[in-house]
Protein backbone atom coordinates (compact mmCIF):
# COMPACT_ATOMS: atom_id res chain seq x y z
CA UNK A 1 0.00 0.00 0.00
CA UNK A 2 3.09 2.14 0.49
CA UNK A 3 5.53 1.23 -1.86
CA UNK A 4 6.01 4.60 -3.24
CA UNK A 5 7.24 5.85 -0.08
CA UNK A 6 10.34 3.74 -1.01
CA UNK A 7 12.17 6.90 -2.46
CA UNK A 8 13.58 9.64 -0.78
CA UNK A 9 12.14 12.41 -3.37
CA UNK A 10 8.56 11.36 -3.45
CA UNK A 11 8.83 10.53 0.72
CA UNK A 12 9.99 14.44 1.19
CA UNK A 13 6.97 15.67 -1.50
CA UNK A 14 4.69 13.67 0.81
CA UNK A 15 5.37 14.92 4.27
CA UNK A 16 5.80 18.56 2.92
CA UNK A 17 2.46 18.63 0.85
CA UNK A 18 0.94 16.50 4.12
CA UNK A 19 2.00 19.52 6.53
CA UNK A 20 1.13 22.33 4.19
CA UNK A 21 -2.52 20.46 2.82
CA UNK A 22 -3.83 20.88 6.47
CA UNK A 23 -3.20 24.54 6.47
CA UNK A 24 -4.95 25.23 2.91
CA UNK A 25 -8.22 22.81 4.34
CA UNK A 26 -8.21 24.99 7.41
CA UNK A 27 -8.10 28.18 5.29
CA UNK A 28 -11.14 27.06 2.45
CA UNK A 29 -13.47 26.15 5.48
CA UNK A 30 -12.53 29.60 7.64
CA UNK A 31 -12.81 31.16 3.92
CA UNK A 32 -16.41 29.95 3.37
CA UNK A 33 -17.75 30.93 6.99
CA UNK A 34 -16.07 33.85 7.13
CA UNK A 35 -18.31 35.33 4.35
CA UNK A 36 -21.39 33.57 5.11
CA UNK A 37 -20.97 35.10 8.90
CA UNK A 38 -20.00 38.33 7.00
CA UNK A 39 -23.14 38.55 4.53
CA UNK A 40 -25.32 35.75 5.03
CA UNK A 41 -25.79 35.41 1.41
CA UNK A 42 -25.61 31.66 -0.29
CA UNK A 43 -25.39 33.95 -3.50
CA UNK A 44 -22.08 35.30 -2.22
CA UNK A 45 -20.68 32.00 -1.47
CA UNK A 46 -20.94 31.02 -5.02
CA UNK A 47 -19.35 33.94 -6.28
CA UNK A 48 -16.24 32.71 -3.86
CA UNK A 49 -15.93 29.33 -5.34
CA UNK A 50 -16.60 30.89 -8.20
CA UNK A 51 -13.31 33.77 -7.81
CA UNK A 52 -11.26 31.02 -6.64
CA UNK A 53 -11.36 28.30 -9.37
CA UNK A 54 -12.06 29.98 -12.52
CA UNK A 55 -8.60 31.22 -13.03
CA UNK A 56 -7.64 27.44 -13.82
CA UNK A 57 -10.51 27.21 -16.56
CA UNK A 58 -9.40 30.52 -18.70
CA UNK A 59 -5.20 29.55 -17.46
CA UNK A 60 -4.84 25.87 -17.39
CA UNK A 61 -4.14 25.32 -21.07
CA UNK A 62 -1.53 28.30 -21.09
CA UNK A 63 -0.10 26.55 -17.92
CA UNK A 64 0.16 23.43 -19.45
CA UNK A 65 2.66 24.99 -21.78
CA UNK A 66 4.39 26.47 -19.28
CA UNK A 67 4.85 23.10 -17.40
CA UNK A 68 6.30 21.43 -20.66
CA UNK A 69 8.31 24.14 -22.14
CA UNK A 70 10.12 25.28 -18.15
CA UNK A 71 11.10 23.30 -14.74
CA UNK A 72 9.02 21.86 -13.27
CA UNK A 73 10.51 22.02 -9.42
CA UNK A 74 11.21 25.91 -10.11
CA UNK A 75 7.63 26.51 -10.98
CA UNK A 76 6.23 24.48 -7.68
CA UNK A 77 8.70 26.58 -5.52
CA UNK A 78 7.40 29.57 -6.98
CA UNK A 79 3.61 29.01 -7.01
CA UNK A 80 4.20 27.70 -3.02
CA UNK A 81 5.70 31.11 -2.11
CA UNK A 82 3.46 33.49 -3.55
CA UNK A 83 0.33 30.76 -1.95
CA UNK A 84 2.12 31.91 1.03
CA UNK A 85 2.03 35.52 0.74
CA UNK A 86 -1.40 35.09 0.11
CA UNK A 87 -1.99 33.52 2.75
CA UNK A 88 -0.38 35.63 5.07
CA UNK A 89 -1.88 38.90 3.41
CA UNK A 90 -5.46 36.88 4.39
CA UNK A 91 -4.14 36.04 7.99
CA UNK A 92 -3.07 40.01 8.67
CA UNK A 93 -6.60 41.51 7.36
CA UNK A 94 -8.66 39.33 9.02
CA UNK A 95 -6.61 39.57 12.53
CA UNK A 96 -6.86 43.51 12.42
CA UNK A 97 -9.91 43.16 11.36
CA UNK A 98 -9.82 45.32 8.26
CA UNK A 99 -11.08 41.89 5.76
CA UNK A 100 -14.14 43.09 3.50
CA UNK A 101 -15.31 40.51 0.62
CA UNK A 102 -13.84 42.78 -1.74
CA UNK A 103 -10.49 42.14 -0.03
CA UNK A 104 -11.30 38.34 0.13
CA UNK A 105 -12.94 37.32 -3.77
CA UNK A 106 -9.89 39.76 -4.96
CA UNK A 107 -7.33 37.52 -2.58
CA UNK A 108 -9.34 34.40 -4.10
CA UNK A 109 -8.94 35.33 -7.53
CA UNK A 110 -5.08 35.97 -6.75
CA UNK A 111 -4.69 32.00 -5.48
CA UNK A 112 -7.04 30.78 -7.79
CA UNK A 113 -4.14 32.34 -10.53
CA UNK A 114 -1.32 30.87 -8.96
CA UNK A 115 -3.35 27.13 -8.81
CA UNK A 116 -3.83 27.32 -12.49
CA UNK A 117 -0.04 27.20 -12.65
CA UNK A 118 0.66 24.96 -9.45
CA UNK A 119 -2.01 22.33 -10.30
CA UNK A 120 -0.41 21.42 -13.70
CA UNK A 121 3.19 21.38 -12.98
CA UNK A 122 2.53 18.82 -9.67
CA UNK A 123 0.41 16.90 -11.24
CA UNK A 124 3.14 16.58 -13.74
CA UNK A 125 5.71 16.40 -11.47
CA UNK A 126 5.01 13.76 -9.83
CA UNK A 127 5.82 11.67 -12.45
CA UNK A 128 8.84 12.50 -12.22
CA UNK A 129 9.82 11.58 -8.72
CA UNK A 130 8.72 7.52 -8.89
CA UNK A 131 11.30 5.90 -11.19
CA UNK A 132 9.44 2.66 -11.63
CA UNK A 133 6.43 3.29 -13.96
CA UNK A 134 3.91 0.30 -12.28
CA UNK A 135 4.38 2.15 -8.63
CA UNK A 136 3.17 5.60 -10.40
CA UNK A 137 -0.57 4.23 -9.51
CA UNK A 138 0.42 4.31 -6.02
CA UNK A 139 2.05 7.49 -5.61
CA UNK A 140 -1.49 8.78 -6.84
CA UNK A 141 -3.43 6.67 -4.51
CA UNK A 142 -1.36 7.75 -1.76
CA UNK A 143 -1.10 11.42 -2.29
CA UNK A 144 -5.60 11.42 -2.86
CA UNK A 145 -4.96 9.99 0.52
CA UNK A 146 -2.53 12.75 2.04
CA UNK A 147 -4.93 15.04 0.54
CA UNK A 148 -8.35 13.52 2.47
CA UNK A 149 -5.76 12.80 5.84
CA UNK A 150 -5.40 16.93 6.19
CA UNK A 151 -9.17 17.14 4.10
CA UNK A 152 -10.28 15.15 7.41
CA UNK A 153 -7.64 17.07 10.15
CA UNK A 154 -7.67 20.65 8.69
CA UNK A 155 -11.35 21.53 9.03
CA UNK A 156 -11.62 19.11 12.58
CA UNK A 157 -8.67 22.14 13.21
CA UNK A 158 -10.52 24.97 11.71
CA UNK A 159 -14.10 23.88 13.56
CA UNK A 160 -12.40 24.34 16.73
CA UNK A 161 -10.63 27.47 16.17
CA UNK A 162 -13.41 29.63 14.48
CA UNK A 163 -15.75 29.10 17.62
CA UNK A 164 -12.44 29.43 20.05
CA UNK A 165 -10.54 32.37 18.45
CA UNK A 166 -12.09 33.33 15.15
CA UNK A 167 -11.46 32.43 11.27
CA UNK A 168 -7.95 34.78 11.81
CA UNK A 169 -5.64 31.95 13.24
CA UNK A 170 -6.49 29.24 10.09
CA UNK A 171 -5.61 31.71 7.91
CA UNK A 172 -2.37 32.34 10.03
CA UNK A 173 -1.39 28.40 10.47
CA UNK A 174 -1.90 28.24 7.19
CA UNK A 175 0.49 30.66 6.24
CA UNK A 176 3.12 29.42 8.36
CA UNK A 177 2.26 25.56 6.79
CA UNK A 178 3.77 26.71 3.26
CA UNK A 179 7.40 26.86 5.03
CA UNK A 180 7.03 22.61 5.26
CA UNK A 181 6.43 22.57 1.75
CA UNK A 182 8.56 24.70 0.23
CA UNK A 183 11.51 23.39 2.16
CA UNK A 184 11.02 19.97 1.47
CA UNK A 185 10.67 20.80 -2.41
CA UNK A 186 14.22 22.80 -2.00
CA UNK A 187 15.52 19.22 -0.28
CA UNK A 188 14.23 17.38 -3.35
CA UNK A 189 17.04 16.45 -6.07
CA UNK A 190 15.63 15.49 -9.54
CA UNK A 191 17.32 15.65 -12.89
CA UNK A 192 16.08 19.27 -15.00
CA UNK A 193 13.70 18.72 -17.03
CA UNK A 194 14.43 19.37 -20.38
CA UNK A 195 12.22 20.16 -23.21
CA UNK A 196 13.55 19.33 -26.56
CA UNK A 197 11.36 21.57 -28.18
CA UNK A 198 11.33 24.58 -26.09
CA UNK A 199 11.78 26.95 -29.10
CA UNK A 200 8.36 25.77 -30.51
CA UNK A 201 5.68 28.56 -30.32
CA UNK A 202 2.99 28.74 -27.43
CA UNK A 203 0.28 28.68 -29.55
CA UNK A 204 1.03 25.53 -31.42
CA UNK A 205 2.22 23.86 -28.69
CA UNK A 206 -1.39 24.66 -26.86
CA UNK A 207 -3.20 23.28 -30.33
CA UNK A 208 -0.89 20.64 -30.10
CA UNK A 209 -1.72 19.35 -26.62
CA UNK A 210 -5.63 19.79 -27.40
CA UNK A 211 -5.40 17.76 -30.43
CA UNK A 212 -3.68 14.82 -28.29
CA UNK A 213 -6.30 15.14 -25.36
CA UNK A 214 -9.47 15.36 -27.39
CA UNK A 215 -8.28 13.35 -30.57
CA UNK A 216 -7.97 9.87 -28.67
CA UNK A 217 -11.15 8.67 -27.49
CA UNK A 218 -10.62 7.73 -23.66
CA UNK A 219 -8.28 10.47 -22.70
CA UNK A 220 -11.14 12.34 -23.77
CA UNK A 221 -14.19 10.72 -22.41
CA UNK A 222 -12.16 10.60 -18.78
CA UNK A 223 -11.95 14.77 -19.11
CA UNK A 224 -15.16 14.52 -20.32
CA UNK A 225 -16.21 13.00 -17.04
CA UNK A 226 -14.49 15.00 -14.80
CA UNK A 227 -15.66 17.76 -16.59
CA UNK A 228 -19.54 17.07 -15.78
CA UNK A 229 -18.87 15.66 -11.92
CA UNK A 230 -16.74 19.03 -11.08
CA UNK A 231 -19.77 20.92 -12.40
CA UNK A 232 -22.39 19.19 -10.64
CA UNK A 233 -20.77 17.28 -7.64
CA UNK A 234 -18.13 19.62 -6.32
CA UNK A 235 -20.68 22.62 -5.40
CA UNK A 236 -21.49 20.37 -2.29
CA UNK A 237 -18.42 21.85 -0.47
CA UNK A 238 -18.86 25.11 -1.17
CA UNK A 239 -22.61 24.74 0.01
CA UNK A 240 -21.81 22.94 3.20
CA UNK A 241 -21.77 26.17 5.46
CA UNK A 242 -25.51 27.12 4.44
CA UNK A 243 -25.90 23.16 5.26
CA UNK A 244 -24.71 23.32 8.50
CA UNK A 245 -26.29 26.04 9.93
CA UNK A 246 -29.61 26.76 8.13
CA UNK A 247 -30.57 22.87 7.59
CA UNK A 248 -28.65 21.00 10.55
CA UNK A 249 -29.08 24.03 12.61
CA UNK A 250 -25.47 24.07 13.93
CA UNK A 251 -22.57 26.08 13.97
CA UNK A 252 -18.74 26.14 13.29
CA UNK A 253 -18.24 22.74 14.57
CA UNK A 254 -21.04 20.99 13.00
CA UNK A 255 -19.28 22.24 9.56
CA UNK A 256 -16.41 20.52 10.71
CA UNK A 257 -17.86 17.62 11.31
CA UNK A 258 -19.56 17.52 7.82
CA UNK A 259 -16.45 18.18 6.50
CA UNK A 260 -14.54 15.58 8.06
CA UNK A 261 -16.95 12.88 7.60
CA UNK A 262 -16.41 13.47 3.95
CA UNK A 263 -12.87 13.68 3.92
CA UNK A 264 -13.14 10.19 5.96
CA UNK A 265 -14.55 8.65 3.09
CA UNK A 266 -12.24 10.25 0.79
CA UNK A 267 -9.65 8.89 2.93
CA UNK A 268 -10.81 5.58 3.19
CA UNK A 269 -11.26 5.28 -0.93
CA UNK A 270 -8.00 6.61 -1.58
CA UNK A 271 -6.14 3.72 0.49
CA UNK A 272 -8.62 1.35 -0.99
CA UNK A 273 -6.89 2.33 -4.25
CA UNK A 274 -3.24 2.51 -2.89
CA UNK A 275 -3.47 -1.49 -1.61
CA UNK A 276 -4.41 -1.92 -5.83
CA UNK A 277 -1.55 -3.49 -7.74
CA UNK A 278 -2.22 -1.96 -11.49
CA UNK A 279 -4.73 0.12 -13.13
CA UNK A 280 -6.50 -2.89 -14.66
CA UNK A 281 -9.99 -2.70 -13.55
CA UNK A 282 -10.35 1.22 -12.72
CA UNK A 283 -12.95 1.39 -15.31
CA UNK A 284 -15.55 -0.69 -13.53
CA UNK A 285 -14.63 1.25 -10.16
CA UNK A 286 -15.14 4.52 -11.82
CA UNK A 287 -18.47 3.46 -12.43
CA UNK A 288 -19.59 2.50 -9.33
CA UNK A 289 -17.89 5.15 -7.33
CA UNK A 290 -19.51 7.63 -9.16
CA UNK A 291 -22.80 5.86 -8.72
CA UNK A 292 -21.82 5.87 -5.13
CA UNK A 293 -21.54 9.47 -5.06
CA UNK A 294 -24.60 10.30 -6.80
CA UNK A 295 -26.69 8.35 -4.29
CA UNK A 296 -25.11 9.80 -1.32
CA UNK A 297 -25.56 13.20 -2.91
CA UNK A 298 -29.62 12.19 -2.72
CA UNK A 299 -29.65 10.98 0.60
CA UNK A 300 -27.79 13.69 1.91
CA UNK A 301 -30.13 16.49 0.72
CA UNK A 302 -33.31 14.95 2.34
CA UNK A 303 -31.62 14.59 5.72
CA UNK A 304 -32.23 16.87 8.67
CA UNK A 305 -30.26 14.76 11.16
CA UNK A 306 -26.88 15.27 11.73
CA UNK A 307 -25.94 11.52 12.19
CA UNK A 308 -27.73 10.22 8.87
CA UNK A 309 -25.93 13.44 7.14
CA UNK A 310 -22.27 12.45 8.26
CA UNK A 311 -23.58 8.60 7.02
CA UNK A 312 -24.36 10.48 3.26
CA UNK A 313 -21.54 13.25 3.04
CA UNK A 314 -18.91 10.08 3.96
CA UNK A 315 -20.72 8.07 1.28
CA UNK A 316 -19.73 11.31 -1.47
CA UNK A 317 -16.50 11.90 0.25
CA UNK A 318 -15.77 8.12 -0.46
CA UNK A 319 -17.09 8.49 -4.30
CA UNK A 320 -15.77 11.02 -5.48
CA UNK A 321 -12.01 10.93 -4.68
CA UNK A 322 -12.50 7.05 -5.84
CA UNK A 323 -13.70 8.48 -8.98
CA UNK A 324 -11.81 11.10 -9.78
CA UNK A 325 -8.58 9.30 -8.38
CA UNK A 326 -8.92 6.48 -10.39
CA UNK A 327 -9.30 8.40 -13.33
CA UNK A 328 -6.35 10.18 -12.45
CA UNK A 329 -4.00 7.02 -12.45
CA UNK A 330 -5.50 6.15 -15.85
CA UNK A 331 -4.41 9.43 -17.33
CA UNK A 332 -1.39 9.62 -15.88
CA UNK A 333 -0.66 5.88 -16.97
CA UNK A 334 -1.92 6.19 -20.91
CA UNK A 335 -0.05 9.76 -21.88
CA UNK A 336 2.80 10.38 -23.49
CA UNK A 337 5.33 12.21 -21.73
CA UNK A 338 6.51 14.81 -23.46
CA UNK A 339 2.72 16.00 -23.26
CA UNK A 340 2.01 15.14 -20.07
CA UNK A 341 2.26 19.14 -18.61
CA UNK A 342 -0.37 19.99 -21.42
CA UNK A 343 -2.89 16.61 -20.84
CA UNK A 344 -2.72 17.53 -16.97
CA UNK A 345 -3.86 20.75 -17.96
CA UNK A 346 -6.56 19.93 -19.08
CA UNK A 347 -7.44 17.14 -16.36
CA UNK A 348 -6.90 20.32 -13.48
CA UNK A 349 -8.72 22.79 -16.14
CA UNK A 350 -12.05 19.90 -15.89
CA UNK A 351 -11.18 19.12 -12.37
CA UNK A 352 -10.61 23.13 -10.86
CA UNK A 353 -11.99 25.14 -13.69
CA UNK A 354 -15.50 24.09 -14.17
CA UNK A 355 -16.29 23.84 -10.27
CA UNK A 356 -16.39 27.67 -10.44
CA UNK A 357 -19.62 27.64 -13.15
CA UNK A 358 -20.67 24.74 -10.46
CA UNK A 359 -20.18 27.18 -7.44
CA UNK A 360 -22.19 30.17 -8.89
CA UNK A 361 -24.92 27.68 -10.23
CA UNK A 362 -25.60 25.90 -7.31
CA UNK A 363 -25.59 29.52 -5.49
CA UNK A 364 -27.98 30.84 -7.98
CA UNK A 365 -30.24 27.72 -7.67
CA UNK A 366 -30.01 27.57 -3.72
CA UNK A 367 -31.16 31.44 -3.31
CA UNK A 368 -34.30 30.32 -5.39
CA UNK A 369 -35.09 26.76 -4.35
CA UNK A 370 -32.82 25.87 -1.21
CA UNK A 371 -29.87 24.01 -0.63
CA UNK A 372 -31.54 21.05 0.01
CA UNK A 373 -32.94 21.04 -3.17
CA UNK A 374 -29.80 22.00 -4.87
CA UNK A 375 -27.85 19.05 -3.51
CA UNK A 376 -31.00 16.57 -5.13
CA UNK A 377 -30.51 18.09 -8.34
CA UNK A 378 -26.39 18.17 -7.77
CA UNK A 379 -26.93 14.28 -7.13
CA UNK A 380 -29.07 13.10 -9.98
CA UNK A 381 -27.01 15.20 -12.61
CA UNK A 382 -24.01 13.09 -11.71
CA UNK A 383 -25.86 9.80 -11.71
CA UNK A 384 -26.99 11.05 -15.38
CA UNK A 385 -22.95 11.85 -16.36
CA UNK A 386 -21.88 8.68 -15.81
CA UNK A 387 -24.01 6.82 -18.47
CA UNK A 388 -22.33 7.81 -21.52
CA UNK A 389 -19.26 6.89 -19.93
CA UNK A 390 -20.44 3.59 -19.12
CA UNK A 391 -21.91 3.05 -22.31
CA UNK A 392 -18.41 3.94 -24.44
CA UNK A 393 -16.29 1.90 -21.96
CA UNK A 394 -15.66 -1.61 -23.67
CA UNK A 395 -14.67 0.75 -26.96
CA UNK A 396 -12.47 2.62 -24.78
CA UNK A 397 -11.09 -0.62 -23.29
CA UNK A 398 -9.79 -1.86 -26.93
CA UNK A 399 -8.32 1.83 -27.81
CA UNK A 400 -6.34 1.36 -24.23
CA UNK A 401 -4.93 -2.11 -24.51
CA UNK A 402 -1.81 -1.36 -26.84
CA UNK A 403 -0.38 0.95 -24.55
CA UNK A 404 -1.19 -0.98 -21.68
CA UNK A 405 0.72 -3.95 -23.58
CA UNK A 406 3.59 -1.89 -24.28
CA UNK A 407 4.06 -0.86 -20.93
CA UNK A 408 3.85 -4.35 -20.00
CA UNK A 409 0.78 -3.82 -17.34
CA UNK A 410 -0.97 -6.34 -20.21
CA UNK A 411 1.63 -8.85 -21.30
CA UNK A 412 0.83 -9.92 -25.18
CA UNK A 413 0.00 -13.63 -24.19
CA UNK A 414 -2.26 -16.47 -25.44
CA UNK A 415 -5.75 -14.37 -27.17
CA UNK A 416 -7.90 -16.44 -24.53
CA UNK A 417 -5.87 -15.08 -21.89
CA UNK A 418 -6.20 -11.76 -23.70
CA UNK A 419 -9.69 -11.40 -23.66
CA UNK A 420 -10.16 -12.72 -19.94
CA UNK A 421 -7.84 -10.36 -18.91
CA UNK A 422 -9.82 -7.51 -21.08
CA UNK A 423 -12.98 -8.22 -19.19
CA UNK A 424 -10.92 -5.85 -16.03
CA UNK A 425 -9.29 -3.32 -18.32
CA UNK A 426 -10.32 0.63 -18.25
CA UNK A 427 -9.41 3.85 -18.86
CA UNK A 428 -8.86 7.51 -17.34
CA UNK A 429 -3.48 14.99 -9.29
CA UNK A 430 -4.07 18.69 -6.27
Amino acid sequence: MFRALQYKNYRLFFSGQGISLIGTWMQQIAMSWLVYRLTDSVFLLGILGFASQIPSFLLGPFAGVVSDRFNRHRILIFTQALSMVQASVLATLVLTERATTTWLIGLSVFLGIVNAFDVSARQAFVVSLIPKREDVSNAIALNSSMFNMARLVGPSIAGILIAAVGEGMCFLINAISYVAVILSLLLIKVTPFVQSKKDAQIWRSLKEGFGYAFGFPPIRAIILLIALISLFGMPFSVLMPVFARDILHGGANTLGYLMGASGIGALLGALYLAQRSSVIGLGKIIIGATLLMSVGLICFSFTQSLWLALIFIFMTGLGMIVQMAANNTILQTIVDDDKRGRVMSFYSMAFMGMAPFGSLIAGAVADRIGVAYTFLGCGIMCFLSIIPFAIQLPNLRKMVRPIYERLGILPQVATGLQSATALTTPPEDQ
